[in-house]
């Protein structure tokens, strides 16, 4: 387990090595000159050649790499062209945010998802695996923006019962879990019929082994069969598909954030981008970038320590 642990954390930092190779190339075929996109056509040229200066943009482009990975190495992501603000400091206000509301949006579906795979998978072809079925591919189909658009319209604006912006006062957790409650449930409504098919399927593929036919010979009831016996195993698919759901919610949380008006790594992504604020853009894509291989790898390691056929795959 130890041997595998290495090689996927070795994986991991090799691609958001990768990452960074690719952002960083990116920013630098950008049309235009950097220090006049960011501070804009109207800037002084004393003010554009300081900032050329402090961004080591009239050096050459390999420099200025080894410069940026030196500082990423020592968690250095620069400044705020703006406030001159470390960007390190901006992430941190606003990471917390967005984990709360992916771990929200994931959690209600996670609650409500693999129940309904289950159900699904006790009686397959049935009338209840029909309405299962419908109730998943609708949640899958309706984008995650359209959602919230319609509950903000519908919970707020018409039935007045929910709050439709901000993230509640600081300090206040009954106020913050209120405003959380829209925007987790349009995040999270796609995810339940995700991991409800996905349980579904592996749960009817499981059903089929020798092990479960013996259980079901031993007259077990259904549901003790599926919850003890298969589901255990079924489970599996689906903790990769909840690691790369989390990974996936906090890089989508920007239209969530940008509808609610709730502070976050994408409310902050799309804010920079506006305001061609390259630093802070190019630290919360690295910052998003990690926590999504973070959560893919801790799905990895977990499903590792369940099943050793994966260990020994690698």
């Amino acid at each position: 387990m130890i041997l595998y642990a290495i090689k996927r954390v070795g994986l991991s930092v090799i691609v958001i090595l990768l990452v960074v190779l690719v952002l960083f190339a990116l920013l630098h075929l950008i049309p235009g000159d950097p220090a006049t996109i960011a501070l804009g056509p109207r800037a002084s040229p004393e003010t554009i050649a300081r900032f050329t200066e402090k961004m080591h943009l009239n050096e050459p482009v390999w420099n200025q790499f080894l410069i940026f990975v030196g500082n990423l190495a020592i968690g250095d992501l620069g400044e705020d062209v703006f406030s001159n603000r470390p960007v390190t400091q901006i992430i941190g206000e606003n990471i917390g945010f967005s984990l709360s509301l992916g771990a929200a949006g994931l959690g209600w579906a996670i609650l409500l998802g693999i129940p309904l795979g289950c159900l699904a998978a006790l009686r397959p072809n049935s009338a209840l695996d029909r309405i299962t079925g419908i109730i998943s591919v609708g949640t899958i189909a309706v984008p995650s923006f359209v959602v919230a658009i319609w509950s903000l319209l519908f919970f707020s604006v018409m039935l007045r019962w929910l709050p439709a912006i901000g993230a509640g006062e600081p300090g206040q957790l009954g106020d913050q879990l209120l405003h959380l409650i829209l925007p987790a449930f349009a995040l999270g409504l796609g995810w339940v019929g995700y991991l409800s098919r996905m349980v579904r399927a592996s749960l009817l593929e499981v059903m089929h082994e020798d092990y479960i036919r013996s259980a079901n010979a031993f007259g077990l009831r259904p549901r003790d069969v599926i919850i003890n016996y298969a589901l255990r195993v079924a489970i599996l698919p689906t903790i990769t598909l909840i690691g790369l759901g989390f990974g996936g919610l906090i890089s989508s949380t920007v239209f969530a954030e940008v509808i609610f008006a709730r502070p976050g790594l994408g409310k902050l992504l799309y804010d920079m981008v506006s305001a061609r604020n390259f630093p802070v853009v190019q630290g919360a894509v690295l910052a998003t970038t990690c926590l999504y291989i973070t959560f893919v790898l801790v799905a990895d390691l977990i499903i590792a320590w369940i099943d050793p056929r994966v260990r020994e795959a690698l």
